[in-house]
């Protein structure tokens, strides 16, 4: 069934959503979160980025509004957030833009109900659609996640909204930020939460911790990669639809050099199809992966400026060897010449909380795919 009106020019997306044409199965996931959220249960899910978390949200609210045109779904991706008005400002921008983009006669009610918010009305210079900047008064967040909460859940819908990174207000400096978030929360009957996080351990610990307000309060779900068959079959339809052809082997090749990760896998598969017609030869996915690569090379040497020696020798030597189980043991250390365990320990805990590397059961990787490609060719 074909849900888009306008064909996208290449299949291939790995920013954003488009619709169910574009997205390649979770047709289980898809239901189990639609199942979770319209039975008033809260879900907590937790996956690696780039394996498709994002994607199955906005998948699942597709066809949450699909079923039903009433329903509000509202994204706030909250990576960037550094304290609790961030927090604030930033779901309330989002609950206000959706107002106003879907009626922008609400504009007089919205600035007296989110008076507190100092709502600035402008027009997005690049849609033209009108748009909603807000600043929350110090001191006033409480007030405000509070007739935040109290709008959603007496505007005579379902609510259903996803917070994306939601492990960052572990982060926050204020004391109190989960159990002011839980009390609101608790008593929306209305409003219905997915809370998507990324660091797996902060995630246990807000969600599965007894000492934590969020304990035990949500259904838990985690993402495994694509079905690999799924998958092939998915990508190769759209290079026989253009009179092509994907080669089974050749896919597999790039599944398992990037792990099954959809972003990476996307990515590869765009160029690809940008630029070959018959995919056969692993020669074709090396063009694409350096296509891929020349175009990161500024941003990553940009990144290694603001590494020390340490930091670097460390990150390059895990590259190198792919998985390390002990990055500071005297066989590691020694193999690549670095400066010693204390060292070592010392520019790990950095590299972790950059999101540089992270442990698999395994063992610690180059968390970016594509960067742990340059660091091989390069260093």
């Amino acid at each position: 069934m074909i849900h888009t009106l306008r064909p996208l020019s290449n299949p291939f997306i790995s920013q954003g959503y488009e619709s169910p044409d574009y997205f390649c199965d979770r047709q289980e996931e898809t239901a189990m979160l639609m199942s979770h959220l319209r039975n008033g249960r809260n879900v907590t899910l937790i996956s690696p980025r780039r394996i498709g978390k994002t994607g199955l949200i906005k998948n699942t609210f597709y066809h949450l509004t699909a079923d039903n045109k009433d329903v509000v779904c509202l994204y706030v991706d909250i990576y960037a957030t550094k304290s609790l008005r961030d927090f604030v400002e930033q779901l309330g921008t989002t609950v206000i833009n959706d107002l106003v983009r879907k009626n922008s006669s609400l504009k007089d009610k919205v600035l007296t109900f989110f008076a507190s918010l100092r709502p600035v009305f402008s027009l997005d210079p690049l849609t033209g659609e009108p748009s909603v900047s807000i600043t929350v008064e110090p001191s006033q967040e409480d007030i405000t996640m509070r007739n935040i909460f109290r709008y959603l859940n007496e505007s005579d819908k379902e609510v259903y909204v996803a917070i994306d990174e939601f492990q960052q207000i572990g982060e926050y400096p204020e004391t109190g930020t989960e159990a002011m978030l839980r009390s609101y929360i608790q008593f929306a009957q209305h409003v219905h939460f997915i809370f998507s996080g990324s660091k797996h351990h902060l995630m246990a610990e807000i969600f599965g911790s007894p000492k934590h307000p969020f304990y035990q309060s949500t259904e838990m779900m985690g993402l495994k990669p694509l079905n690999s068959d799924v998958y092939y079959d998915f990508c190769r339809n759209f290079f026989v639809k253009k009179g092509g052809e994907l080669s089974k082997d050749i896919f597999m090749h790039i599944y398992n050099e990037f792990e099954g990760h959809t972003w990476y896998v996307q990515a590869i598969m765009n160029r690809l199809y940008e630029n070959e017609n018959v995919v056969d030869s692993v020669s074709q996915v090396n063009r694409a992966l350096l296509s891929i690569l020349g175009g990161r090379e500024a941003q990553y040497e940009s990144m290694v400026q603001f590494f020390t020696e340490n930091q670097f020798a460390l990150l390059k030597a895990i590259a190198k060897d792919g998985v390390v189980a002990q990055p500071t043991s005297g066989k590691f250390i020694k193999a690549h010449g670095l400066s010693g365990a204390s060292s070592a320990k010392a520019a790990l805990k950095v590299l972790e909380e950059k999101e540089l590397v992270y442990r698999k059961p395994e063992g610690y990787v180059v968390y970016d795919l594509f960067m742990n490609y340059w660091l091989r060719r390069n260093c």
